[in-house]
């Protein structure tokens, strides 16, 4: 998990900080990224938490959304 992610997460409801993470995971899978230590990770943690902050809950949307947001696919 990126630092990023760990740090805006820590005060946070567990549902919340379960759905951001199974996002990110999706997103990092989706985007064959390995590399947990590549700055992709960041700026794909940053979009996640910005969108999980909106009305969308499903971690599969959140996922998709930042990818289309960040442009990489």
């Amino acid at each position: 998990m990126s630092t990023y992610l760990r740090l805006q997460t820590i005060d946070l409801k567990p549902e919340m900080v379960s759905r951001i993470t199974a996002a990110y995971e999706q997103a990092l899978h989706t985007l064959c990224v390995q590399d947990r230590d590549d700055p992709l990770t960041e700026m794909v943690a940053s979009k996640i938490i910005k969108i999980a902050q909106t009305e969308v809950l499903a971690p599969a949307q959140i996922a998709a959304l930042a990818i289309k947001e960040l442009e990489l696919r």
